[in-house]
């Protein structure tokens, strides 16, 4: 029962192999691979017409049959979800024809590819700036288009994306406070509560994450050096009245006042050493000048 299927199978195989792209693929004829590669293309058979469109392109390059095959190739492969390999043959079909009526939709479509190619915001967003830049020079060269408001819906998107990442790195730091190093982090929190603050000053976090700033800055605060800790604990301090400032109604503000008196506390208690120190630093220069007013008479 086997043979009879074999044989069919071989002559499925060599009718396939008979058809006619694959009679076309072979072909020399680049008029006839160029009208196969476009009938493919309208047809929505993208693979078939991008392997006819590779041995037709390097023939018409510089024809005017070549502006219209390099958009449909850069196309099939966008069709075909291939977006990188996309963006830059749509890019490429922008400068090299910068004045056809297909240039605005080639640009646009640069930057569409480069957008559905950008990651998550949990992994590396460096595709998503080339999105961004790809976006943004779209929106400055077209700024009348018909594809504007989509753009700039994307570009909300990837921005969004970028404040999420830094949210996510954020709460990374603020976790790894806890841990061996606690001072790195507690130093790295506060910069960077601050830096996303300045990048994201319209985000839903800021509120969370300028009560995180008072709480990480009041722990650095404390557990720092003699030196350092009066400069650290006005910065805990300020951070506090920036907080009630910015958010007078916020959920956080008894947190809030609960680290802001231990820094006062905190604070308080400093000053105090310091005063102490100050004086027993007094007192020895005195001992000090008297020792040697005495040597001083007895020479």
């Amino acid at each position: 029962m086997r043979v009879p299927y074999i044989i069919v199978l071989v002559l499925l195989m060599a009718v396939s192999a008979c058809g006619p792209f694959n009679k076309l693929e072979k072909s020399t004829n680049w008029e006839e691979l160029y009208a196969g590669a476009n009938k493919y293309y309208q047809e929505g058979e993208y693979n078939k017409a991008i392997i006819l469109y590779d041995k037709v392109l390097p023939v018409i390059r510089g024809s005017e049959k070549a502006e219209l095959a390099d958009y449909n190739y850069a196309n099939c492969h966008f069709k075909t979800k291939r977006y990188i390999e996309a963006a830059g043959y749509f890019n490429n079909f922008f400068r090299t024809y910068n004045r056809s009526p297909l240039a605005e939709e080639a640009l646009f479509m640069h930057a569409y590819s480069l957008y559905l190619d950008a990651p998550d915001y949990n992994l590396d967003q460096q595709s998503s700036q080339e999105a961004v830049a790809a976006i943004q020079q779209f929106v400055t060269r077209f700024p009348g288009s018909a594809s504007y408001e989509r753009a700039m819906e994307m570009l909300d998107d990837l921005e969004t994306r970028f404040e999420e990442k830094a949210y996510q790195e954020s709460s990374m730091y603020y976790r790894l406070k806890d841990g061996l190093y606690p001072g790195d982090f507690m130093r790295a929190c506060i910069v960077n509560f601050q830096n996303f603050a300045k990048d994201y000053p319209d985000s839903k976090y800021n509120e969370e994450l300028a009560y995180k700033l008072v709480e990480v800055a009041t722990g650095y605060a404390e557990n720092s050096a003699y030196a350092k800790k009066e400069e650290r604990l006005t910065d805990a301090l300020r951070f506090a009245g920036n907080f009630y400032r910015k958010y007078p109604d916020s959920p956080f503000t008894s947190e809030v006042k609960t680290y802001e008196e231990k820094a006062r506390e905190e604070m308080q208690d400093h000053l105090e050493l310091k005063q102490k120190v100050a004086e027993r630093v007094a007192e020895q220069e005195a001992e000090k000048k008297a020792t040697l007013d005495t040597s001083t008479k007895e020479n």
